[in-house]
């Protein structure tokens, strides 16, 4: 058997004597195309690639704004939406409550004249079982007036004039009682040194109802406020 031994290329170097001219150039001119080549298709790859990678974040990008945008649209139509709503419930509250001051102010109203009615009721009441209860307003009454020098004369509706004369001679002849059927029950008027007052019962249950009245019933300014 023959021994083997390993052939020997010889180097690139003598292998490029052996080779024309022409056979170099061509060499050279292969290894510039694939170098060109190479080039170009990388700068193709990386362009497609960071293209594509570019075409991708926009996407993305345009898909978040464009959800915010949405969303932005959304709540401005639903807050235009619950504004509309809201513009008549605010009217019908507002009457509402228009409404029930309204009430409240009558029911207050109503309450001052059923306070008026009764207390005119209970006076007519009184001075029918005791018309000489008159003669302690005409007491009152001379007590805020300057003190008399002559005779004080008191006017009073005929009929609890002749009553106050049955019931309290004695007190009835302090004073000069003069009847005067302009007077209704419950009324008389003072007369004194050319002084004269009211005083009946009008005047002084008017006094007690505006009392109740400011007390009940809003001033035009509290109106207004509430």
């Amino acid at each position: 058997m023959k021994n083997m031994r390993p052939h020997r290329f010889p180097p690139l170097s003598q292998l490029a004597v052996g080779l024309p001219a022409a056979g170099m150039a061509q060499i050279q001119y292969s290894h510039a195309e694939a170098f060109k080549e190479g080039m170009d298709r990388g700068y193709r790859e990386g362009h497609d690639s960071g293209f594509e990678q570019g075409r991708q974040d926009g996407l993305a990008l345009g898909r978040s704004e464009g959800a915010r945008e949405g969303r932005e649209m959304a709540r401005r139509e639903v807050q235009a939406r619950f504004e509309s709503l809201a513009q008549p419930l605010d009217a019908m509250l507002e009457a509402l409550q228009q409404l029930q001051a309204d009430y409240q102010g009558a029911l207050r109203k109503e309450v001052v004249e059923l306070v008026a009615k009764v207390a005119r009721q209970v006076i007519r009441s009184e001075l029918a079982l005791q018309p000489v209860q008159l003669l302690t307003l005409v007491d009152e009454t001379l007590a805020t007036m300057p003190p008399a020098r002559e005779g004080v004369e008191v006017y009073l509706n005929p009929e609890e004039l002749e009553r106050i004369r049955e019931l309290a001679p004695e007190r009835a002849a302090r004073w000069t009682l003069i009847p005067d059927a302009r007077l209704e029950p419950g009324e008389c008027r003072v007369s004194a040194d050319g002084h004269e007052a009211d005083a009946g019962c009008r005047q002084r249950l008017a006094a007690c109802i505006e009392q109740v009245s400011t007390q009940l019933l809003p001033t035009a300014e509290e109106g207004q406020a509430s």
